[in-house]
């Protein structure tokens, strides 16, 4: 729970204020002072009567009331001062910055759920331990350098790491980029991101609140909330960007199935980011680059103009770009004769705009018009402009500037000589102005931004024999289910099934075989991988054949009996699931068979799984070209393919007992797409 007393307080106290401004305590007391704060602020130091021009109290007991009290004291001496804080002092917000407390030991693991215990009772809000402070635009509660300069319309921090939180406000600020609140969780003990989300959420209003929320996760508690809550800031029209960081898996998954062994735990973060409309980065540089992207308004279409006095970064990030799915369309007619008549000679206006090093103000001015009125095609403006060190170029920056704030098409600015040019890109983000100053970067970040599916919508709803498929999980324990059951389950979520039947005699086969016809397909029932034991028999013409297969299949060890089913042709297509957890079931599709594992080519989605969604992942396929009839071969009806995503979405998110499924292969046969193998975990 996040109270006001912990963003807008009236007054502080400082537990712990030094003098010494290289001690968190003394760090943090002179952050303060100099912030906007403008409430009363109080300090406790018992060796000291004042501290940095503030009175200073012996005792916490000697305290007044107080909103807020920040801990920058020794982990034993934390709980008392909570005590007093919040039972004696009516305190609704404690942030501790105090490390040795859970990350530590077995005794500040207790001193923790201690402090825990006592924040709780007072229904106060906490953040900490172990973390370096708080920032919101009524205050800087923070010990740590840089303090960045706060504005209600910058962006929102919200971080696991205190050290990175460092680190990553460094490289933002060097962008330009401005924030509204900071939040350094550490150990989490009370409040967490997800939290903090939430209340960002509740209290958001579109274009009043900060418009982009930058995270550093280092593992997510509650991933529903969180899908939750990101999901409503982006339908508000909020932008998310995030690193999750542990990405790798300590050892490999124990996995019994094809969907077990490609279902990785970090692909449930992605598939969780993608449902959320979070742009997902994997370093800080990606992160702040991708962040300042979002503070610009996004472009309506995909059409990007390129304007350079320098050839090399130009050619550069329009290759960036163009991998990005994003197009540098050619420029040209009357309008652009005009615009080049008015640029030196040598200069080019095809796109790139090349309007050469000793372009002038006045020319970028010109192009910058052209390139909002005259060319309706282009959607967005990349105007490259560095300096080689021979003169100003002030003035340019003065024209970047006044045209992001009147374009219609936003205009990223990519101001590159970071040396050369240091005081005049100062001046122009003191204007409020961000820019970009490597081209590569910024174009993967845009490429990320244009290319994300953006808050999964509505999703289809399909009617299951609800009745069928209760009794089936009812009557099984966990484990595999019966070839018999996987057929009735399937069948009563609306998924058709090919006719086929378990044998376990002669006599059986010799009674079924005529049902099923020739040829035929004779698969073991006992163990779970029947390609490797020998498992899977072909085109089997005749019942003599039949016969002399299944006494082979029968003495597979831990063979049970024998599946048949007529032998079909078609593209082979795969669908899996895999239950994730508190993420929710994971649905991952591609080519079925043993390309399967083979080429681990592969796209997932969280269920339920949205119209978009399965969209998303058909065409993401590296074989996605396959499907649309390759070198003559008959071509996969997509429209079918989705639907049965779709529905196998619904399917697991209306029944999370349902720990693994393969649908492996699903043979697409025209209009029909039927499962030839499949098998279903149950684990209740």
């Amino acid at each position: 729970m996040i109270r006001k007393e912990l963003i807008s307080p009236r007054s502080i106290a400082v537990i712990g204020a030094s003098e010494d401004v290289h001690k968190p305590g003394g760090a943090l007391l002179a952050n303060l002072l100099r912030s906007s704060f403008n409430g009363d602020i109080y300090v406790v130091n018992p060796k000291a009567d004042t501290v940095q021009g503030v009175k200073s109290y012996h005792r916490a007991e000697d305290l007044p009331d107080v909103d807020l009290g920040i801990l920058a004291i020794p982990a034993h001496l934390c709980e008392e001062s909570v005590r007093i804080l919040c039972e004696e002092k009516h305190c609704g917000a404690i942030i501790i910055i105090s490390a040795g407390f859970g990350e530590n030991s077995a005794e500040g693991a207790q001193i923790e759920k201690n402090i825990i215990r006592i924040v709780r009772d007072h229904n106060a809000s906490m953040i900490g331990p172990n973390c370096v402070g708080v920032m919101t635009p009524y205050y800087t509660g923070m010990f740590s350098q840089p303090v960045p300069k706060l504005d209600k319309m910058g962006i929102d921090f919200l971080s696991g790491s205190g050290a990175t939180i460092v680190f990553i406000l460094e490289a933002a600020m060097q962008l330009g980029l401005k924030f509204s609140s900071v939040f350094s969780v550490g150990n989490s003990a009370v409040t967490d991101i997800e939290d903090i989300l939430e209340y960002l959420d509740e209290t958001y209003v579109h274009g009043e609140s900060s418009p982009v929320k930058m995270l550093y996760i280092e593992s997510i508690k509650d991933p529903q909330k969180l899908l939750k809550h990101a999901s409503s800031l982006y339908n508000k029209g909020a932008r998310i960007v995030a690193i999750k960081a542990g990405r790798s898996a300590e050892g490999s998954r124990a996995a019994s199935s094809h969907t077990g062994a490609l279902a990785s735990p970090d692909d449930a973060v992605d598939a969780l980011f993608e449902k959320a409309g979070i742009v997902r980065c994997f370093g800080r540089e990606e992160l702040v680059n991708t962040a300042a992207v979002l503070m610009y308004p996004k472009p309506a279409g995909r059409n990007i103009a390129i304007v350079t006095h320098a050839g090399g970064p130009a050619v550069m990030l329009t290759d960036t770009l163009s991998e990005n799915k994003l197009s540098i369309p050619h420029i040209d007619g009357p309008k652009a004769e005009e615009l080049l008549s008015k640029l030196y000679l040598g200069s080019t206006v095809g796109n790139p705009i090349d309007f050469l090093a000793t372009g002038t103000a006045k020319q970028l001015d010109d192009i910058l018009n052209a390139c909002e009125n005259d060319f309706d095609f282009i959607d967005a403006i990349c105007v490259i402009f560095g300096c080689p060190g021979l003169n100003t170029v002030q003035d340019v920056y003065e024209v970047i500037y006044k045209h992001i704030q009147t374009s219609k098409k936003p205009i990223y600015p990519l101001l590159t000589s970071i040396h050369n040019a240091e005081k005049e890109i100062k001046y122009f983000q003191s204007l409020g102005g961000i820019s970009f100053s490597e081209e590569v970067v910024f174009g993967k970040a845009l490429g990320k931004y244009m290319n994300i599916l953006g808050a999964a919508g509505d999703y289809p709803e399909y009617d299951m024999d609800r009745a069928v498929i209760d009794r089936i999980i009812s009557e099984n324990g966990d484990g595999y289910l019966a070839p018999a059951d996987v057929k009735a389950l399937l069948e009563a979520a609306g998924v058709e099934c090919v006719k086929e039947y378990v044998i376990h005699s002669a006599e059986e086969l010799r009674a079924k075989a005529a049902e099923v016809g020739f040829p035929m397909v004779m698969k073991v029932v006992g163990p779970v991988h029947k390609s490797d034991v020998g498992g899977v028999i072909l085109n089997i013409k005749d019942i003599d054949q039949a016969c002399e297969s299944f006494d082979r299949i029968m003495k597979i060890k831990d063979a049970t009996g024998a599946l048949i089913q007529p032998m079909l042709k078609g593209f082979e297509l795969y669908i899996g699931a895999h239950n994730e957890g508190a993420f929710g079931t994971m649905v991952l599709c591609g080519m079925g068979g043993t390309m399967v594992e083979m080429i681990a080519d592969t796209s997932h989605a969280l269920a339920p799984v949205s119209k978009a969604e399965a969209d998303r992942m058909v065409s993401s396929l590296k074989c996605n070209k396959l499907f649309k009839g390759f070198r003559g071969a008959k071509p996969v009806n997509e429209e079918i393919f989705k639907e049965r995503i779709m529905r196998i979405g619904a399917l697991c998110a209306a029944y999370p007992q349902i720990a693994e499924m393969d649908l492996n292969p699903l043979l697409c046969d025209g209009d029909r797409i039927l499962p030839i193998d499949a098998r279903i975990r149950i684990k209740k």
